[in-house]
């Protein structure tokens, strides 16, 4: 099933961003063949202000479990985390079956 995650940085936490971004990334490459879509949400001055995953697991508690391990979650870098399931109806410019 695939899930959606959207967390939200706290406020002024770029440098603990900056900081914990090679765990971050190495800690995604470990799920690599699950993750659809990635990467960070940017502010109007395109600073990164949050982080976007679209993952497919099996349920909703290993995608809770994939959010709380992950290491900018264990940093306290965010003020809040969304998990919800999705289904997709479009991939890349093409319409799925519905």
């Amino acid at each position: 099933m695939l899930f959606v995650i959207m967390c939200n940085d706290k406020p002024d936490c770029n440098e603990l961003r900056m900081a914990v971004r090679p765990q971050h990334l190495a800690y995604l490459k470990t799920y690599e063949k699950y993750i659809k879509v990635c990467g960070p949400l940017l502010n109007k001055d395109e600073k990164s202000c949050g982080s976007l995953i679209m993952i497919e697991m099996d349920d909703r508690a290993a995608a809770e479990g994939f959010a709380d391990s992950d290491p900018y979650t264990k940093a306290g870098l965010f003020e809040s985390v969304i998990i919800r399931p999705m289904k997709m109806i479009a991939s890349d410019g093409k319409m799925l079956a519905t």
